[in-house]
């Protein structure tokens, strides 16, 4: 089945290529365009988009608001932004927001359809100079004292791989740093999202610094 996409941004030359990119892929259709974050909402639910390319800056809703907005209502849509990087400030809040990743504005084409693909199969991207940001603003942030009731659910060892997950290893390095295998990390990395009612690794990410089992600059 074709992933469908909807694109949300509020220029036009954007729009026009990124759907050209994306047209081009057997597996991939557009469904849509929006140039506000309220046309966002509206398009992404009638039209059912699996994936949503959304810009932060746009009239009417800004899209961190149409991405709090749109994942409250479906629990299937994913949510890509789209971002630049004089955006640092707003970083924080799309993932908070439940954004599953980030897309510099300015990336090569192949590494728009593998973003696609990777958010549409359920996965979290974050490019390693996005997960530096993240962390400096976690820094910049006072640590809380308490972690959540849900955090005490996890196992020593899901407490372990929530720690390398913060760090930003993959589940391939997470296995080699703890002798186990690939499997066996995906199975810890499910469990902890089903316990702590998360949707992706990005939001395990922002779990683990807002609860203080991980502090900026550790590890």
């Amino acid at each position: 089945m074709s992933v469908r996409v909807l694109i949300a941004d509020d220029q036009e030359l954007v729009r026009t290529g990124f759907r050209m990119i994306l047209k081009a892929e057997p597996d991939i259709e557009v469904v849509g365009e929006a140039a506000d974050g309220a046309e966002a909402v509206e398009l992404a639910r009638r039209l059912r988009a699996d994936v949503v390319l959304m810009d932060i800056r746009m009239p009417v809703v800004d899209g961190l608001e149409a991405t709090r907005r749109l994942l409250a209502a479906s629990a299937e849509t994913r949510v890509l932004i789209l971002t630049t990087f004089d955006l640092n400030e707003y970083v924080y809040e799309a993932l908070r927001a439940g954004a599953s990743g980030f897309l510099l504005k300015d990336a090569p084409a192949a590494q728009l359809v593998t973003a696609v693909h990777i958010v549409a199969g359920g996965e979290a991207l974050l490019a390693p100079s996005i997960t530096r940001r993240l962390i400096a603003e976690f820094a910049r942030r006072p640590p809380l004292s308490a972690k959540p009731d849900r955090m005490q659910e996890l196992t020593a060892r899901e407490l372990e791989v929530l720690r390398l997950i913060a760090r930003g290893l993959s589940n391939a390095e997470i296995a080699k740093e703890l002798f186990v295998s690939d499997a066996t990390v995906k199975t810890h990395v499910a469990r902890i999202l089903m316990k702590l009612d998360l949707r992706d690794r990005v939001q395990a990410v922002v779990a683990a610094y807002e609860s203080g089992l991980i502090q900026p600059g550790a590890g």
